[in-house]
């Protein structure tokens, strides 16, 4: 059963999201107000490539796992939406199918503006146009950072990248040492090869090798960062 209410936490999430927090006080009260919660359970559908958008979307707990599947049937994760991050702007804003499954990754809980709403509230406020318009170009640039790292770098250095951004995501300090993160993101080995589109024996090999050089410690749990300037330095490899 959806909460209708967010805790604490989650409402602390969406308003220290990067984009959201730059609104104004008057735009981002708006949005809230036309909210709704859901909360999903680990592997739920959040939202069907093919479908017509009924909702703008924020992640306030958990995660959202952005995937598609290829023709041979292949699942294929492309990003994981981190708590305060807003999607599903696109397909309202071109009135397009979505292009994309979301499922919800761990328990997850989204908050929802509907389509309706969300045109009210970009007729009442034209700063909203100014926001997404930067929202998408931050994406685009993003996105091209994705396409030259896939053709530029090795996949031991596209890895330590991956690791690293996840760590600036989901990233806690460990209680045993304070110059060690943990990656709060549990993703089994299978799904980080899926983000780096590699297999899970070749990251598998690239892990263990920096396991090997202190740069991280794997655990049962999950990972932990151990030396974030080593992995920088990975990051820079180019052979």
């Amino acid at each position: 059963m959806d909460e209708p209410i967010l805790t604490i936490e989650e409402r602390a999430a969406i308003n220290s999201g990067r984009w959201f927090s730059s609104l104004s006080p008057s735009l981002r009260h708006d949005i809230l107000r036309c909210t709704y919660v859901k909360r999903y359970k680990d592997g739920a559908l959040i939202t069907a490539r093919g479908e017509f958008p009924e909702e703008w979307i924020a992640c306030a707990k958990g995660a959202v796992r952005v995937s598609s599947t290829s023709l041979s049937g292949k699942q294929i994760t492309l990003t994981y939406v981190e708590p305060g991050i807003w999607f599903g702007d696109v397909s309202i804003l071109d009135g397009d199918q979505r292009t994309h499954d979301a499922y919800a990754h761990g328990e997850t809980t989204i908050v929802c503006v509907a389509r309706a709403d969300f045109r009210k509230i970009l007729a009442q406020h034209s700063e909203l146009y100014e926001a997404l318009l930067r929202l998408q170009a931050r994406r685009i640039r993003q996105l091209f950072g994705l396409v030259e790292d896939l053709n530029t770098l090795p996949l031991r250095a596209r890895l330590a990248k991956q690791l690293l951004h996840l760590a600036r995501s989901y990233g806690t300090t460990s209680l045993s040492c304070e110059d060690e993160v943990r990656i709060g993101l549990h993703l089994a080995q299978e799904e980080l090869a899926q983000l780096l589109g590699a297999s899970r024996q070749r990251v598998n090999q690239e892990l263990k090798s920096m396991e090997r050089e202190g740069a991280i410690r794997i655990e049962p749990g999950g990972l932990v960062l151990r030396d974030r300037q080593a992995l920088m330095r990975i990051t820079e490899s180019t052979g």
